[in-house]
């Protein structure tokens, strides 16, 4: 046990000058707060031995144990934030607290399952500089979530093979068309060109719409150069407004997320969560939660992050997926253990005060309240401008359907998202086209709380849907 490390019923750790942590550990031989101290140790200051150079202020950099509970095997740890890269740098963070303690010899289990930044960490963060209102403005679209798809099949079509599904989709009513994390350079589709023949497939459509529309491009690769070098010729090629940026996040790492979003701060920067589930699953002992993933990507400046479905698709997923939605999108979000205020500011200042009630009233009120207030554009001129980090737009994807779709808002509680169907709008009888209008027409359904069959008496395309996918009620 190494007692430097521990500090319980410590109430200086909310100070304003600590992460807070907390982790579900169960030891292999040595008790609890042992183990504990152990990972407090190793992700902070020191190792499994006391470290015998340590100076008064090193020691001030030790990580605490503040709190366990031997019941639920969870240990409450504090980081000094000031041991943190100053520069914003998420990967510093996923090193300290989630990093080594993982091959820790002494744990049969340690898993993250949230995080909270004070107010005072958080003013050396970027956030999102371009959001989801950023979008609406662009698409002029406020009173629905934004319809989008990915491309199937995933891979293996041509340049113009993908470009021409993405004009029917487009061309059916459908918003944002998504590159799949796998899609790259593959010789069967050159990049640069397949970045011109979505420009020219736009463009047609958005000439027989009279709608814009918007393309999210993977500029994930092996090296930073090559990814500026895609983002660099895609802006050559777009409009801006008509395009985002789509990086594989787990697998291209934090620093390419940060790097693009640096560099290109006026685009939509799009995180696809690809791995997660190696450390999210909840039946895995070790990893941490999509909760914290979620709260990392906000704080890194992801304009809009995958989040699941909470279980209506075919991903494994829970109420977590709620709970991070809200905790991606809200000024104010509860956590499993922490409350999370993205305010740079105190939360007893008057005006966060006043618009954490603006937006709890909003939310209490239910999604459908929300989508008719913004087809009348009440809220128009959001966000309320305050000192903190922007909102992360929740992206919902995996196995959709427009059968699936008003359980699905039910159950997030917000129209602020986007979702990418792919099968469920490209395995349509009718087709891409005939995929989004039923889309869109199972969207008027529950907008207008018509039951989903007696609105399909007068809308083919979500009549055929509905007997393809085999909806019973």
């Amino acid at each position: 046990m190494q007692k430097q490390y521990i500090s319980l019923g410590n109430k200086d750790v909310y100070n304003g000058q600590y992460l807070l942590s907390v982790f579900h550990i169960i030891p292999n031989r040595e008790n609890l707060l042992s183990a504990a101290s152990e990972v407090a140790s190793e992700s902070s200051t020191g190792s499994n031995l006391e470290i015998g150079t340590a100076t008064s202020f090193s020691k001030s950099m030790n990580a605490l144990v503040y709190k366990i509970d031997e019941q639920k095997n969870l240990v409450y740890i504090a980081y000094p934030w000031r041991i943190f890269d100053r520069g914003g740098n998420i990967q510093n963070i996923v090193t300290f607290i989630a990093g080594n303690i993982y091959g820790m010899a002494n744990l049969k289990a340690c898993k993250l399952l949230d995080v909270h930044f004070p107010s005072q960490m958080l003013t050396q963060y970027d956030g999102p500089s371009y959001t989801i209102d950023d979008m609406r403005k662009y698409l002029n679209i406020y009173d629905r979530p934004i319809l989008g798809t990915i491309i199937k099949p995933k891979i293996g079509l041509t340049p113009s093979e993908y470009a021409e599904l993405c004009y029917d989709f487009w061309s059916g009513g459908g918003d944002f068309v998504k590159n799949d994390e796998p899609q790259a350079d593959q010789d069967f589709s050159p990049y640069t060109k397949m970045v011109d023949n979505v420009h020219e497939a736009m463009n047609r459509a958005e000439d027989e719409t009279g709608h814009t529309k918007i393309h999210s491009f993977n500029v994930s690769a092996a090296d930073l150069d090559t990814m500026l070098r895609r983002a660099d010729y895609i802006i050559n090629v777009m409009k801006q407004g008509s395009f985002a940026f789509l990086v594989d996040g787990l697998t291209a790492g934090w620093t390419s997320v940060q790097t693009i979003r640096r560099h290109y701060p006026n685009v939509f920067l799009h995180f696809h969560r690809a791995g997660h589930g190696a450390f999210t699953r909840r039946e895995n002992p070790f990893g941490y939660s999509v909760l914290v993933l979620t709260k990392l990507a906000r704080l890194a400046g992801t304009s809009g992050i995958h989040t699941g479905t909470a279980c209506v698709g075919k991903m494994a997923g829970s109420e977590e997926d709620i709970i991070a939605a809200q905790m991606a999108l809200r000024i104010k979000a509860n956590g499993y253990y922490f409350d999370q205020i993205w305010s740079e500011v105190p939360e007893n200042d008057p005006d966060i005060k006043q618009t954490i009630q603006q937006e709890k009233e909003i939310w209490d009120a239910g999604a459908l309240v929300l989508s008719r207030k913004r087809k009348e554009k009440e809220l128009e001129n959001e966000p309320v401008k305050w000192r903190g980090i922007n909102k992360t737009c929740p992206i919902a994807s995996g196995g959709l359907n427009p059968t699936k779709f008003a359980e699905f808002i039910e159950k997030i509680g917000t129209v602020d998202f986007i979702t990418t169907m792919g099968a469920g709008v490209h395995s349509h009888p009718g087709g891409t086209k005939s995929g989004v209008k039923a889309i869109l027409q199972a969207y008027n359904a529950w907008h207008e709380g018509v039951n989903l069959r007696d609105y399909a008496i007068d809308h083919e395309e979500l009549k055929q849907a509905i007997e393809f996918f085999k909806v019973k009620n």
